[in-house]
């Protein structure tokens, strides 16, 4: 049994090669998410700065113009870092705190789930309503539309529009900062062995 353990222990070990491939993963995941949000921000951005800034039918910021440059300009650069693996640690820092922002200002009030299913442990009331209305939704589509074709792209939802994306996103970006770029395929690997190396040869002489 010993014997297996440490087979089992020392197989575990020798994966340790490819550690690279987590924050590679994990950057590669995040590069469009934030790219397609700072984008569309920047597309749009006097309607951005109208929507941080209006109380009523918007998030009510203080300060909307700069809250809305920070936010796109954060996601647009913060994309580009992950990519290459630039200053990942650092940029984690920012992009999280966007991620806070997000999730406390747009996504808090209905609760966790960002796709309602009514069958899943964090549905809450209005999760559990939304069955029943999507229901009532297809059947008045299977009534008087083409069913097969409205759906032959995928299944109809209701979006909850809950922090379960954003939460997701922070505990990647977390991961990032505690990890770092990994090895190889980043600039921030790639810098440190040039100083490694520097220092290596400056004690040498």
């Amino acid at each position: 049994m010993k014997q297996i353990i440490s087979s089992l222990y020392a197989l575990l070990e020798s994966t340790k090669v490819l550690d690279f491939l987590a924050p590679l993963c994990l950057r590669l995941y995040l590069v469009p998410v934030f790219w397609m949000a700072g984008t569309k921000k920047l597309d749009s951005f006097d309607s951005t700065v109208e929507w941080f800034g209006n109380p009523d039918w918007g998030l009510g910021l203080p300060f909307p113009f700069v809250m809305a440059l920070l936010a796109t300009w954060t996601e647009i650069l913060g994309a580009l870092a992950l990519l290459f693996g630039f200053g990942t640690r650092l940029l984690a820092v920012p992009l999280m705190f966007t991620m806070i922002v997000a999730a406390t200002t747009v996504h808090l009030e209905f609760g966790w789930q960002a796709i309602a299913d009514p069958g899943a442990p964090y549905a809450n009331e209005r999760v559990m309503e939304s069955a029943d209305k999507l229901q009532r939704a297809k059947s008045i589509l299977r009534e008087n539309g083409n069913y097969d074709w409205l759906t032959s792209s995928g299944s109809f939802v209701v979006l909850n529009n809950g922090i379960e994306f954003a939460a997701t996103y922070f505990i990647m970006l977390l991961a990032l900062f505690f990890m770092g770029a990994g090895r190889y395929f980043s600039v921030d690997y790639w810098v440190k062995e040039k100083m490694l190396n520097n220092i290596i040869e400056q004690q040498g002489r």
